[in-house]
C-alpha cells in the first residue's frame, strides 16, 4: 500500500523535533551536528532570534493578500536586495524552481519584444541542477532528471562542464541566453573558475546574448560574498535565488537588470503566494544579518578553518576522502567508497552532510557556525571516517 506522503524520497531514519543554532535535536533525544542547513537553507541556522522575531510580529499582523494589492514588505525586500546587487528589478517566487521557470520565461520574452521571435534556446550544462519542474529537468537534461517525464520541453542545448569551446560552436541564430551555476551544488559542488565565468560573460556580450546566473544554492553570503558571482568581477542579466534567501522560510525570487525584464509586463507572470507579507518580513531579517562585511568576513575566516581541518581529514584518511572542494561554506569533499556510506556513517556519529554527484558529500552548514561547531565537525567526522576504514578492513 502506498504511504500517505508519495514516496518520492529514500529518507533516513531520523525525525528531528528541534533545531537551534547548528544543531538538531532527534525524537529520541540525540543532538545532531546539522551540516546540511536543510541544503543550504538554514543560511543563519535554526531558530534565530532574528527570524523568529520577524516571522512573530508579522503572522500577528498579516499573513496573505496577494499580489493583486501593494505589499509592502515586498517592496522593502526589493528595495535592499537591489541596493546590494546588480539588479533593477526583482519578482519573488517560492522556490528555486519556480525562480528557474521565470528566468527561462524571461530570456524569451526580451527577445520576442524586440522581434527576433526565434532566439528561444538557452545553453546549459552537464551536471547542472535547475530544479524539478518540466523546464528546470529539461534544462539539466540528464537521464536520471528526465527519464520517463517525455516529451521534454524543448530549447535547450547542453555543452560538457568547463567547455567553453563547445559554448561558442553552439551559438546560432535561435541562441538567447547561457544559464549557468557559479558552483554546480548536486553536480559534485564544481566550481566555475572565475576566468570561465568571465568568459561566458564576453561571449554573451559579444553574441547579444543574456547572461542566467543560478544563484540558488550558492548565494546569499555561502561563498563569503553575497552572490558567488561577485568573486569574479562580473555581474549577470538575471539571477535566480531562493534557499538562504528565507533561511528556512519558503521564498525565492528572480533579480535581473531593466533590459533584460522589460519584456515582462502586467498579466506576463504571477505567483499566489510570491512575496507574501510572511516571506518578506523573514527575507528582510536574513538580508539585514548577511549583507554586512562582518557578516561576510566571519564566514571567510570560518570556512579557511574549516577547509583547513578539511585537508588534515583527507590527509588522515586517504582510503576515505581524496579532494576537498568548493568555496566559502560550500564545501565537497569527494569520496573513494560509496558517498551513501560516508552520509550514513555521519548519521551513526550524529553528524550530517548531504550526498552530491561524483561521489560527494556537501558541507552547507549554517554561515552561523561557530569555531566550537567545527570542532566538534571534525570529531565526528573522524569518527565516521574510522568507522568506514573499519568496514573496508573487514569486507
Amino acid at each position: 500500500m502506498i504511504p500517505s506522503v508519495l514516496p518520492t524520497y529514500n529518507r533516513a531514519p531520523l525525525t528531528f523535533v528541534k533545531g537551534e543554532g547548528a544543531w538538531l535535536t532527534e525524537a529520541d533525544g540525540r543532538r545532531f551536528l546539522d551540516l546540511g542547513a536543510g541544503i543550504a537553507v538554514n543560511a543563519l541556522g535554526h531558530a534565530h532570534p532574528a527570524l523568529v522575531n520577524a516571522l512573530t510580529e508579522q503572522a500577528h499582523a498579516l499573513w496573505h493578500v496577494s499580489n493583486l494589492y501593494h505589499i509592502p514588505q515586498q517592496k522593502m525586500l526589493a528595495d535592499k536586495l537591489v541596493e546590494h546587487t546588480f539588479a533593477d528589478t526583482v519578482f519573488f517566487t517560492n522556490s528555486g524552481t519556480e525562480s528557474c521557470e521565470l528566468a527561462v520565461k524571461m530570456a524569451r520574452k526580451f527577445f520576442y519584444d524586440k522581434g527576433q521571435t526565434e532566439r528561444v534556446e538557452i545553453i546549459t550544462f552537464d551536471g547542472s541542477f535547475h530544479g524539478r519542474s518540466s523546464a528546470g529537468i529539461a534544462a539539466a537534461g540528464s537521464e536520471k532528471m528526465t527519464k520517463g517525464f517525455g516529451p521534454l520541453l524543448p530549447g535547450f542545448v547542453h555543452i560538457a562542464f568547463g567547455d567553453l569551446d563547445g559554448v561558442t560552436n553552439a551559438i546560432t541564430e535561435k541562441t538567447a541566453a547561457i544559464m549557468i551555476e557559479p558552483i554546480q551544488g548536486e553536480g559534485g559542488v564544481r566550481p566555475v573558475p572565475d576566468r570561465e565565468l568571465k568568459a561566458l560573460r564576453q561571449i554573451c556580450d559579444d553574441n547579444g546574448l543574456l547572461l542566467i546566473l543560478d544563484e540558488v544554492q550558492c548565494g546569499v553570503g555561502r561563498t563569503g560574498k553575497l552572490f558567488a558571482h561577485e568573486w569574479a568581477g562580473v555581474t549577470p542579466d538575471i539571477m535566480m535565488i531562493a534557499k538562504g534567501i528565507g533561511g528556512g522560510f519558503p521564498l525565492g525570487a528572480v533579480l535581473a537588470t531593466e533590459d533584460a525584464a522589460s519584456g515582462m509586463t502586467a498579466g506576463t507572470h504571477g505567483s499566489t503566494y510570491g512575496g507574501n507579507p510572511l516571506g518578506c518580513a523573514v527575507g528582510c531579517a536574513v538580508i539585514d544579518q548577511v549583507a554586512t562585511p562582518a557578516f561576510l568576513d566571519g564566514v571567510n575566516r570560518k570556512s579557511g578553518l574549516l577547509r583547513q581541518k578539511l585537508e588534515g581529514l583527507i590527509a588522515d584518511h586517504p582510503d576515505v576522502f581524496e579532494e576537498v572542494r568548493g568555496s566559502g561554506l560550500m564545501l565537497g569533499l569527494k569520496c573513494k567508497p560509496n558517498n551513501l556510506d560516508v552520509v550514513n556513517a555521519g548519521y551513526d556519529n550524529e553528524v550530517i552532510t548531504v550526498p552530491a554527484a561524483d561521489n560527494v558529500i556537501r558541507l552547507l552548514p549554517p554561515l552561523t557556525l561557530t569555531e566550537d561547531d567545527i570542532a566538534q565537525a571534525m570529531i565526528r567526522l573522524e569518527k565516521a571516517a574510522k568507522q568506514i576504514e573499519s568496514s573496508l578492513a573487514t569486507a
